[in-house]
């Protein structure tokens, strides 16, 4: 009995033992179960989904540009293309011969495409091909395993509504350049886009957008299963303009093919309402690459069309400078109203004979009645009364000096010489010299903007400032609040008689172009002629007909006006290379008839 008890005893023991040790492996499992399961979950989840799934950064939407009223004038449009990701393929050389065999690729993306092989090594997906239709994509998808690496994927190419009519203003976008994609990440991804022109380069930065990005589901050899999110990111904001669409249309179409340019300001706070350069070009040619075959077109043009002349092109002003000869004049006392010069049709100035443009002679003159026949003796008289010097200081209050104060690339600055700018370049300076610049010719240059913003400060007397950004996103852009000018009202209501006479009398140069619209709307406003070529003294004593020059020798004809006379609305400026003296009045006319028959209450 003892015996039995002993064994049952060493039995139970032994139960306990083995007991206690099955208890404590299978807690220890279950205690690693729990922490694999439950407290490792997330980590290890997360590890299998980076075994499957692929994150790519997407390229967002860029902002759209649209006109005072809401009209588009920059938007995109989406489209398919085919992606390849190198670092997915062991042969990239051959996923990329594959897909030539299976797509039809230009001459120019099968060259792009081998510089992409043949560079360094590439962590962001390439495109193969932009605007797949269905037929290829479904292609894709039949020969997929044949292509690892390539996926198809949307994207979007910029267009623009208005075309080459508000090219040089809207602007365009071009592919970012390697310092530029050095700088930001996003813009080294397929289909990125930067500003290379006009607003969508003077905006860039707001119309670009914060970057999204693309969940997908991927095999083992990295083929694309499925998506599972895709968050488009935040698409650039809108940036509305000044300009009318209307009006812009309609200055391009004044403007009739001719190489000249277009402004037209609201008179009353300097909001850009058209601004039009002719010839112009298809800005969409730029999203994708413009082809050899065009660009070489462009750049034999001798026309230049990828100028804006409006902002870029200085031009000599001819007699539109007149008025702020008269303005200086009067503000230093050099003249009144009353003064009076005799024009016999020429003036001797030292040895040389400087000629009025009507050679028989003007007669007496006084600042009103030689700005309506655009008398060049009399202004040669007040030029040389005044001085250089307080001419240029009126171009400058005027607007006319220095690029205009507006939100755009590339402005080129208007310039009237001074005798300190003369004496440090050595150049003897004379009364002739004077006299030459008092009729706009000589070294004076501006822009046609410069020139709009100077015939909206004398229409208004204010310190009018052109604005082309009405707002972006929901956030109205400031706008400059204009000043006084500062000038004697009597001085200006002067010039402000003689520039509605040049227009509304018939003894005015513009009288054959005159506007005439119901209520007896009427404009005001100055002509220019402006020579391009080097007269020589037996040129001008033979009176030379300027008609007779091969076209590129021709002057230049220009007009600034405003409208209406009594509470000026609208200002212009307009420039034809080699025009006839009426020809840019009547795209003033035409332009200033199209803005009375819009509403523009919008602001």
């Amino acid at each position: 009995m003892a015996r039995d008890a002993m064994e049952r005893s060493r039995f139970t023991r032994r139960t306990l033992i083995i007991g206690g040790a099955q208890t404590l492996v299978f807690g220890g499992l279950v205690a690693r179960l729990y922490d694999l399961q439950v407290i490792e979950h997330p980590h290890y989840r997360k590890q299998a989904r980076d075994n499957a799934i692929a994150q790519r950064p997407l390229v967002p939407e860029r902002g759209l540009i649209t006109d005072r009223t809401g009209a588009l004038l920059a938007g995109n449009r989406q489209h398919w293309r085919a992606l390849f990701l190198l670092t997915d393929a062991h042969d990239p050389q051959g996923v990329i011969a594959r897909f030539a065999e299976l797509m039809a690729l230009s001459p120019v993306e099968q060259a792009r495409l081998e510089a992409v092989i043949a560079g360094p090594a590439q962590y962001v997906p390439v495109v193969l091909k932009h605007d797949l239709d269905w037929e290829e994509m479904a292609r894709l998808e039949v020969h997929a395993t044949q292509l690892p690496g390539v996926i198809i994927d949307r994207g979007f190419s910029r267009f623009y509504p208005l075309g080459a009519d508000a090219a040089h203003t809207v602007g365009y976008v071009v592919r970012p350049n390697a310092a530029e994609a050095a700088q930001n990440p996003v813009l080294a991804l397929p289909g990125a886009r930067v500003g290379g022109s006009g607003i969508e380069q003077a905006r860039d930065a707001v119309l670009l957008g914060a970057p999204g990005v693309v969940e997908t589901e991927v095999d083992a050899l990295g083929s694309v299963v499925r998506v599972l999110d895709r968050d488009a990111g935040q698409q650039g904001k809108i940036v509305s303009l000044t300009l009318d669409t209307v009006l812009q249309r309609a200055a391009v179409t004044a403007l009739a093919g001719r190489v000249g340019a277009t402004v037209l300001l609201d008179a009353q706070d300097g909001a850009v309402l058209a601004m039009a350069s002719a010839p112009s070009f298809d800005p969409a040619w730029f999203d994708q690459g413009v082809p050899d075959a065009v660009w070489s077109r462009w750049m034999k043009n001798p026309e230049r069309p990828l100028t804006n002349r409006t902002t870029q092109g200085l031009y000599a002003p001819g007699s539109s400078f007149k008025p702020t000869v008269a303005l200086a004049a009067l503000r230093c006392g050099a003249i009144t109203a009353e003064t009076r010069f005799f024009c016999p049709g020429y003036l001797k100035i030292g040895d040389r004979m400087f000629y009025c443009w009507l050679r028989s002679g003007h007669g007496s003159m006084d600042a009103a009645s030689a700005l309506q026949q655009s008398c060049d003796v009399f202004y040669y008289h007040v030029a040389m009364r005044t001085g250089i010097d307080r001419m240029a200081a009126m171009g400058d209050r005027l607007g006319l000096t220095g690029p205009p104060h507006l939100d755009f690339p590339d402005l080129a600055a208007g310039f009237l010489p001074t005798r300190d700018w003369a004496w440090q370049r050595r150049i003897n300076w004379t009364e002739g010299d004077t006299a030459v610049e008092g009729i706009g010719q000589g070294y004076t240059l501006f822009t046609p903007l410069n020139m709009a913003t100077m015939i909206a400060r004398v229409a208004t007397g204010q310190a009018i400032v052109p604005h082309l950004v009405r707002a972006v996103g929901e956030a109205m852009a400031a706008r400059p609040t204009p000043g006084g000018l500062r000038l004697d009202d009597e001085h200006l209501a002067v010039v402000r008689r003689g520039l509605d006479e040049v227009v509304n009398t018939p003894a005015g140069t513009s009288w054959g172009a005159r506007l005439m619209l119901p209520g007896g709307v009427r404009m005001a406003g100055k002509t220019g002629t402006a020579q391009v070529i080097n007269e020589d003294a037996a040129m001008e004593a033979a009176n030379y007909n300027d008609a007779r020059l091969p076209w590129k020798f021709r002057p230049n004809a220009l007009f600034v006006g405003y409208a209406p006379v009594d509470k000026p609305r609208f200002a212009a400026a307009v420039v034809i290379e080699h025009g006839t003296l009426l020809g840019p009045v009547k795209v003033a006319r035409d332009v200033f008839t199209a803005a009375f028959g819009q509403d523009l209450a919008v602001g």
